[in-house]
């Protein structure tokens, strides 16, 4: 049997999502939609399926209705596969009644679940990271080193080391220390080995990426003792010196969609010319629901780092450093700079126009300036419509929008009259 046969991925939703808000109002975390076609639970679960990892368990506890229909209409297996991914929200049991306390009261909550199955290795993930990663080698070497717990980590910078949980490993790369979001007056306590080219890259300190292997036997051991909530902050602090726990280095993309500012620059970075998020990687595809939507029409627009998704109809003048969502109308003499336009969930046709009486269409009117902007699922905006976020803004919260760190974000299944101004 092979060693990801073996495997059961455990992955975590997350809370409310309240720094991705108001993108988490109406929906969980890993349904935010990525990438103009994706929604974010699709890496975890992309990564899991290119490692050969077919048993997959997704637990969330808020607004998880769009996140069921989602994984519900995207992974099908072969009825003689031992293939799945569910979703487990938080329930009520005999034994607990709670919300979800934090990410190892959520695995502790589950574990009845999970008790039924065949597996040695549970495979911690977190829901709201970009990355591409094929975990058979870090599984190979928690076997090969005879390890109960292994954790992925990242070598930083010590600019972002403060912002992190940061390990010290020995030579063997058997994890020794761990210190939660250090002092930089610390930082020279706390280096690890890495590659030269890390070195050479000032990144001498080694991140936590929330990804972890545990025994299975040891998880279940963990998981029956109280009070402990969290893996990162009291799990994995408590276990290093009582188990054995490697560290697995990992030196490619990887980014946490936290907040508003990560989740938008991760997706505008989807337009550089060589972007650090490869989705066209034949090797790790990033699956997701197979929509079929007609090719996108596009009209005497000029497009420079423009990614433009499915089924999509532009008449706009210029589409410059932004991602159009599926689906997406844009009205002519617009121009849309720095933007995310996440698109809409269906096509609007005359008949329904005409039957509600709806005077903006869904999508992007004419003449309109956006900048610097996300647009949520579903929304309208109508004609002349100049939006242009930027630090001059203060951080402020209305009925259709809110605005964060200078990026405003248009609420999903928002409508922004014709002539409205936010700039």
């Amino acid at each position: 049997m092979k060693i990801n046969d073996k495997v059961l991925a455990i992955i975590l939703g997350g809370g409310q999502g309240s720094r991705l808000y108001p993108l988490t109002e109406k929906r969980s975390k890993p349904a935010v939609a990525i990438a103009g076609k994706y929604r974010l639970v699709d890496i975890p679960i992309s990564n899991c399926i290119n490692s050969g990892i077919q048993r997959m368990y997704v637990l969330t506890q808020f607004n998880s209705a769009s996140l069921n229909r989602h994984i519900k209409n995207t992974y099908h297996f072969s009825f003689f596969s031992p293939a799945f991914v569910d979703v487990l929200a938080a329930e009520q049991t005999m034994n607990s009644g709670d919300w979800f306390q934090g990410t190892a009261d959520a695995v502790r909550q589950s574990m009845h679940h999970f008790e039924s199955k065949d597996y040695e290795y549970a495979l911690i993930l977190s829901g709201d990271q970009l990355y591409q990663m094929d975990f058979n080698e870090m599984l190979q070497r928690h076997v090969d080193s005879n390890a109960e717990i292994s954790i992925a980590t990242l070598p930083v910078t010590a600019h972002e080391a403060t912002s992190f949980g940061i390990l010290k490993t020995n030579e063997e790369s058997v994890i020794t220390s761990f210190i939660e979001k250090p002092d930089a007056s610390l930082l020279p306590n706390w280096t690890s080995n890495v590659s030269d080219d890390m070195k050479h890259s000032g990144r001498h300190y080694l991140a936590s990426m929330g990804i972890y292997i545990f025994n299975r036997d040891l998880l279940e051991t963990l998981m029956k003792t109280p009070g402990t909530m969290d893996f990162g902050k009291e799990i994995i602090p408590q276990s290093i010196d009582k188990h054995k726990t490697l560290s697995y280095q990992y030196e490619g993309y990887w980014t946490d969609i936290g907040n508003i500012d990560s989740f938008f620059k991760a997706n505008l970075g989807l337009t550089d010319d060589i972007p650090k998020f490869n989705l066209y990687d034949v090797t790790q595809k990033i699956y997701t629901n197979a929509r079929m939507l007609p090719t996108s029409k596009i009209s005497g627009t000029t497009m420079n780092r423009a990614v433009i998704g499915d089924g999509c109809i532009i008449n706009a003048a210029r589409i410059e450093h932004s991602v159009i969502g599926i689906r997406s109308r844009i009205g002519e003499h617009t121009t849309v700079k720095n933007t995310y336009m996440m698109g809409s969930d269906y096509y609007e046709s005359f008949e329904d126009i005409a039957r509600r009486d709806i005077k903006i269409w869904m999508g992007i009117g004419e003449r309109c300036h956006i900048e610097n902007a996300i647009i949520d699922k579903n929304c309208r905006i109508g004609d002349d419509v100049k939006i242009k976020g930027g630090a001059h803004l203060s951080d402020t919260e209305t009925e259709t929008h809110c605005i964060k760190q200078g990026i405003v974000v248009i609420k999903k299944d928002a409508i922004i009259p014709s002539g409205t101004d936010i700039s």
